[in-house]
């Protein structure tokens, strides 16, 4: 366990050298947010939520994400792109997602989603036999059910744990103590990292699942900085108007169960 939760921290690190960053999530999770809306700007939940006392540093760790994602990370992802057909790479986005699947139904469970729970479960059933072992989203394309989306660091607002304060990680980008901590803690459940004790192995799995991930979303962080005034206020808003959206929350009533 104790080599698990290191590997976890570290990983990040051993992604620079192998490209798969998480921070091209934090621009996955931008793009589904108008950034031309009047409404994202009035919108201002760090203040309420998780406040930014750690804004310097912050502000430098977002810099450095930002130089690794263009100079390195996309550059690699591109390459990868270009070698790796797209249905090839949806089936492999597929097969890792699909390995999540009871981390996600026991974090519904903890949070009393018992409706989304039972979704989770059958998506995993569906896509592990009909999807040939996850490899296809059997579960959405015939059967409409759709993803479902549940973190520990859901979890753990259900149960009344503060944010803490917003944070920025390097080569993972937008989290706060809270959900970062989930993350952290959520990857130990995955079963992709628990076939070896080996770094490098688990690296190597890691690194591949990011860049793949990655080479999905070629040019939207470019995009989106290019009409923004402040990148790292914009995209502090986005990971919190984000956060809202997926766990399905209201403005007046943030982090409650669903």
């Amino acid at each position: 366990m104790a080599r698990r939760i290191q590997f976890i921290l570290l990983a990040t690190a051993i992604a620079v050298t192998g490209t798969a960053p998480l921070l091209p999530s934090a621009a996955a999770n931008a793009a589904e947010i108008d950034f031309l809306s009047d409404d994202f700007y009035e919108y201002d939940d760090v203040s309420r939520e998780a406040g930014d006392p750690l804004e310097p540093v912050n502000r430098v760790i977002f810099r450095f994400n930002d130089k690794m994602y263009i100079y390195v990370m996309e550059p690699v992802a591109t390459l990868y792109a270009s070698a790796v057909p797209l249905d090839l790479r949806e089936c492999i986005f597929n097969f890792f997602r699909n390995l999540e699947e009871p981390v996600r139904f026991l974090n519904a469970l903890l949070q009393g989603r018992f409706s989304d729970s039972g979704e989770v479960l059958t998506r995993f059933l569906i896509n592990s036999t009909l999807g040939i072992y996850g490899l296809g989203d059997a579960a959405t394309r015939v059967f409409d059910v759709p993803p479902v989306e549940a973190t520990l660091g859901e979890t753990l607002a259900v149960w009344g744990v503060g944010d803490g304060a917003y944070l920025v990680v390097p080569f993972y980008g937008s989290s706060t103590i809270r959900d970062f901590t989930g993350t952290v803690v959520d990857g130990l459940g995955v079963p992709y990292y628990s076939w070896t004790d080996d770094y490098y192995d688990m690296g190597a799995v890691y690194a591949g699942k990011e860049t793949n991930k990655l080479s999905m979303h070629l040019g939207e962080y470019e995009e989106l900085k290019s009409v923004l005034f402040d990148p790292y206020i914009s995209f502090r808003n986005a990971y919190f108007q984000y956060r809202s959206k997926v766990r399905g929350q209201s403005r007046s009533g943030p982090d409650e169960a669903e």
